[in-house]
């Protein structure tokens, strides 16, 4: 392998890692605006935003790269709302001191997809 294809691999790696952390900044943002404005969704601390935002990007890279479907209220119509609900629903499982209800998982998903809407960036991987 010459050095400049060493280069861009390495340059690479390094992007996609700030993509990664880029990523994970926007969803904790989205997060807690998203809890801020939904009522029946509650996150008790900035760790609690914290794990979560990382546990829903999991599951959202996961959701992505088993079935090619993105969880976005907007990009993919009813499929898309009906995962991002899901998705937020789900992650309450697996991150102490996060909570929601069904209907407050159905409004945040309508809020989070509005508010992932207007943050500006590429936030696919």
């Amino acid at each position: 392998m010459s050095e400049a294809q060493g280069n861009q691999t390495k340059s690479s790696g390094a992007s996609t890692a700030w993509q990664i952390i880029g990523r994970l900044v926007a969803s904790a943002v989205v997060l807690a605006i998203t809890a801020f404005f939904t009522p029946g969704f509650t996150i008790n601390s900035f760790w609690t935003l914290a794990i979560a935002a990382v546990v829903l990007t999991v599951i959202d890279y996961l959701v992505i790269k088993f079935t090619g479907l993105h969880a976005s209220p907007f990009g993919k119509g009813f499929v898309g709302f009906a995962l991002a609900a899901i998705i937020l629903y789900v992650t309450q499982f697996f991150v102490a001191g996060y909570s929601i209800s069904w209907i407050a998982a159905i409004i945040g998903a309508l809020i989070y997809g509005v508010v992932d809407y207007f943050i500006p960036g590429n936030q696919q991987m």
